[in-house]
């Protein structure tokens, strides 16, 4: 008895701390519902030049459901760049509510010994005092040379292959890039300057739903006036982007950083393919008929090795494949495909199935099922009716034959 007494005593001192530890608990923070995106908007100059300084903004957003209630940023960059001062490594940025952002600008010295390429920083941030620093890392290009000409670089044509991407596409974007100069030289302030210009790199930036897998184009010729080059990217389209147009972030180094450019670059992406729709009634009168249809490119662009194919199940259909070729946009093209069927029934489905290419990319895509009817004629009755006819012509034409023997015997 005594040990029962002993168990039940020890089980009571265990629930009561428990009942204890839980009404004393703390209750989460804020903070562990904060999630935060660091990210570099941009530096300028761009690229960033050997032997100076280069200004770094860097974004902090808040995008999860709770307040972060002391928000830090610290840089802490590697080789070939330095913090102008170490005072300036962190700043804290306070309270950071849901889907609120801050921008911090660090500047950044770029060593004189330097080569061209590219240099790391490394971004921490914490959300309260004393927590855990989180990190980020973010390449930046560093200079390239500097040159004196001033030929100047403007975007004068883009294009596309093929010229509208559908979802799941890929393919390739084309740029020309032309020195709008017109003379050999200039003078500026009693100073003669030539007016090449060069395109030392140009690059290519993707968005949500368009990626780039072109590496950059890095150059070092020169374009002389009125001359230009073309620039290609291939681009892959996911198979889940949304129809509209796209914008693509374009880069380009010029003589010098003065000289560069950035352009916003269009993208269309739209899922409109071929239809193909019944210009008459789906109909097989004992068990024959032509199937006549009426087939359109609704995609916004030319689409070639364009094929219909129609299957059901115990149908005979010829062509099994229609092939029309290529097609414009809103182009409408009619064909007629003989069926022939001996099953007993009121309907039968028939699928239809498109196959196109788009640029390089092959489609294959079910359009539509629609049902085929099947009607039965009574050909007997049809056949008694011909032969009277045929009897009643034939009894309605003897009076006349005996009456036109006898106008020419008498």
């Amino acid at each position: 008895m005594k040990i029962i007494y002993e168990v039940k005593r020890a089980f009571y001192v265990l629930l009561c701390v428990a009942m204890l530890s839980t009404s004393f608990m703390v209750p989460a923070s804020a903070d562990s519902a904060a999630t935060m995106t660091v990210d570099v908007i941009d530096y300028d100059p761009f690229p960033a030049q050997i032997g100076e300084y280069v200004d770094v903004r860097v974004k902090i957003e808040n995008i999860g459901y709770g307040r972060a209630d002391a928000v830090s940023l610290k840089m802490d960059p590697e080789y070939p760049f330095s913090l102008d001062s170490q005072n300036n490594a962190v700043e804290f940025i306070g309270i950071l509510s849901p889907d609120d952002a801050a921008v911090h600008e660090f500047r950044l010295y770029v060593d004189e010994n330097a080569k061209v390429g590219t240099g790391t920083v490394d971004i921490y941030y914490q959300v309260h005092e004393g927590g855990s620093w989180f990190k980020s890392s973010f390449d930046l290009k560093v200079g390239s040379s500097s040159f004196d000409s001033k030929g100047t670089i403007e975007l004068t044509e883009i294009t596309s292959e093929p010229e509208v991407f559908m979802p799941g596409d890929t393919g390739t974007v084309s740029f020309t890039l032309t020195n709008t100069a017109t003379e050999s030289s200039v003078t500026i302030d009693g100073e003669e300057f030539d007016t090449n210009a060069r395109v030392q790199s140009a690059t290519l930036g993707g968005v949500d739903g368009i990626d780039v897998t072109s590496e950059s184009y890095v150059g070092s010729g020169v374009i002389g006036p009125g001359d230009s080059i073309s620039v290609s990217y291939n681009v892959d389209i996911a198979d889940d982007a949304q129809d509209g147009t796209y914008y693509l972030d374009l880069s380009m180094v010029g003589n010098s950083y003065s000289y560069n450019n950035n352009w916003r670059i269009p993208v269309k992406v739209d899922s409109a393919t071929v239809k193909v729709i019944p210009s008459k009634p789906m109909t097989l009168v004992n068990g024959e008929g032509t199937l006549e249809f009426d087939v359109a490119n609704m995609h916004p662009n030319t689409l070639s090795s364009v094929s219909v194919k129609l299957s059901a199940d115990g149908v005979d259909l010829s062509p099994e494949e229609y092939f029309v070729g290529s097609m414009d946009s809103d182009e409408l093209f009619t064909i007629e495909i003989d069926a022939r069927t001996d099953i007993d029934a009121e309907s039968v489905p028939v699928t239809i199935t498109v196959d196109y290419r788009n640029g390089i990319n092959e489609h294959s895509t079910e359009v539509a099922v629609r049902d085929l009817s099947l009607i039965t004629e009574d050909e007997g009755n049809a056949g008694n009716l011909a032969v009277m006819a045929v009897v009643l012509i034939a009894f309605l034409g003897i009076p006349a034959v005996v009456y036109m023997k006898r106008r020419k015997q008498n």
